[in-house]
């Protein structure tokens, strides 16, 4: 099906990226039309209530987030089909990346409704372009599962990508995170970013043995880590170093040194004994 937003006679249903930090980057089309729409639809309403305040915007507010995101989609669309003109905004960025809003947008497809964004700021392309890692070729992950199994898995199957990966996280799970991507990725370049467009905007460049020699207390708030992909051609190649390094990793995120072997092993497809017998000869 061909949509011309802007010539059909349909009803329109805007997607508005919010800025990532700094106000000043929300743009002269993305106020413009804030201030055209009858209804704003949004994921926290404390949230977007102050962005509009700090803009002099005053609009009706409607909550959509994850909780809701069904049952508030089927009312945004009917609202729209009365004639309501609607713009969706998630708190930072733009929505449904890491966020409400994709439910809304099949919703409204579904319903013969158009939609169309207004662009914005981007916190994974912020972090990409100034990592210094490879931006020809990425892929976005989003964050990680917070059970361990399941991270556990992901991280695997992820290891195998030749493409710069990005992950977003949390600071209270920073330190459990590189410690994975340590025992599974191996020791490669990585791009912390934190706190992006803000005052305390932060770049932290180097390899994953060494940003775990961090204070992790020092890493808060909003975080992007870019890592660098698979260089691999052939199989891998770890030094009895390197194993021991990961074993150690695992340990200090609260892994047994049985269980750590054990999954180094995994991870590497070298033999469990080698790895035990190497670990306590240390």
């Amino acid at each position: 099906m061909r949509s011309k937003n802007f010539q059909d006679k349909k009803p329109l249903l805007y997607l508005v990226a919010t800025p990532i930090g700094n106000l000043e980057d929300f743009s002269p089309r993305a106020l413009k039309t804030l201030l055209e729409v009858d209804l704003i639809a949004c994921e926290d309403t404390r949230v977007t209530g102050r962005l509009l305040s700090f803009f002099q915007i005053k609009k009706p507010l409607y909550s959509l987030r994850e909780h809701n995101e069904v049952q508030a989609s089927e009312y945004v669309i009917e609202k729209m089909k009365e004639g309501t003109k609607v713009a969706y905004v998630s708190d930072a960025g733009y929505p449904g990346i890491s966020d409400p809003g994709q439910l809304l947008v099949e919703h409204a497809l579904k319903n013969d409704i158009n939609v169309s964004v207004i662009p914005g700021a981007n916190a994974l392309l912020t972090a990409l372009v100034a990592s210094g890692l490879d931006s020809s070729k990425f892929y976005f992950h989003g964050f990680l599962s917070a059970k361990e199994s399941e991270r556990i898995n992901e991280l695997k199957d992820l290891s195998k990508r030749k493409e710069t990966i990005i992950f977003y996280e949390a600071p209270h799970r920073i330190e459990k995170t590189l410690g994975d991507l340590m025992s599974i990725f191996g020791n490669r370049s990585i791009c912390i970013a934190r706190e992006l467009t803000k005052l305390h905007e932060e770049y932290i460049r180097d390899t994953l043995e060494n940003v775990l020699e961090l204070d992790m207390s020092t890493i808060k708030g909003e975080i992007v880590l870019v890592i660098e992909g698979n260089r691999n051609e052939t199989p891998i190649n770890i030094d009895d170093t390197e194993l021991i390094k990961m074993v150690n990793c695992l340990e200090r995120n609260g892994v047994s040194t049985k269980d750590a072997i054990k999954r180094v092993s995994e991870n590497t497809s070298i033999p469990k004994n080698y790895i035990y017998k190497i670990y306590h000869m240390n």
